[in-house]
């Protein structure tokens, strides 16, 4: 099993960064990734890292402003978000799963990310 735990959400001004953590208990699978869920839309893919190597994937729209990274002594995956906007607020949540798996099986509770001008 898999426990996820995402903390680093608040309250933030347009332009500003915010940096996401997300800690793992339990087994480390290979494969850790960032989505986000904003008022009335579906969840959507942010970011992706892979294995120790750190291979990584980013949605266009947040391609050059947010970055994934993951220490993998500590089972924590990070997510950098720099110049916010007003679109990027949402719920982010961290999701895990195995090289063989389709589709993500762990979830964390998720955490709130809001960006005021």
């Amino acid at each position: 099993q898999v426990q996820l735990v995402e903390s680093g959400g608040g309250l933030v001004q347009v332009g500003g960064s915010l940096r996401l953590s997300c800690a793992a208990s339990g087994r480390t699978l290979a494969v850790m990734a960032w989505f986000r869920q904003a008022p009335g839309k579906e969840r959507e893919f942010i970011a992706r890292i892979v294995g120790s190597g750190g291979s990584t994937n980013y949605a266009d729209c947040v391609k050059g402003r947010f970055t994934i990274s993951r220490d993998n002594a500590q089972k924590e995956v990070y997510l950098q978000m720099n110049s916010l906007q007003p679109e990027d607020t949402a719920v982010y949540y961290c999701a895990t799963r195995s090289l063989f798996d389709s589709t993500y099986k762990f979830w964390g509770q998720g955490t709130q990310d809001t960006d005021s001008s």
